[in-house]
């Protein structure tokens, strides 16, 4: 069965201060709501609003994740290309710089894969007091 939609045919203005419509539009975007018709219905009738909770804190935690991702997206993408290269060595002293450009690539790594444990560990301390 098709639920009854319900047409709103009653239209009811309101003039605001440019301070009162500010604080309105503030809340509304702080919601669920769509519309703003819709938050201003939901007030009006003492309806339950849910609003949307942002931490704060996890914003640093976003923003160093993010600098380590681009970081290791780097060091794999030079870790490809090393690979590629050895397969297209011929001979012995390229073999030798190459294996000694992968011992680099490998320590910077595990340095970024070590400081993104760390990383990880004092946010779970932090989530977790």
């Amino acid at each position: 069965m098709k639920a009854k939609k319900s047409n709103r045919t009653r239209i009811i203005g309101l003039r605001l201060l440019t301070s009162e419509y500010g604080k309105l539009e503030k809340e509304w975007k702080a919601s669920t709501c769509r519309k703003l018709s819709d938050y201003v219905r939901k007030r009006l009738f003492q309806k339950p609003i849910v609003t949307t909770y942002r931490d704060a804190s996890l914003d640093d935690f976003m923003i160093e994740t993010i600098q380590l991702k681009t970081e290791l997206n780097a060091i794999g993408s030079n870790f490809n290309q090393a690979v590629k290269k050895l397969h297209t060595l011929q001979q012995i002293p390229e073999f030798k710089d190459w294996i000694i450009n992968y011992d680099l690539q490998n320590k910077i790594l595990f340095n970024k894969v070590e400081e993104i444990k760390k990383h990880i560990q004092k946010i779970s301390e932090k989530w977790l007091q």
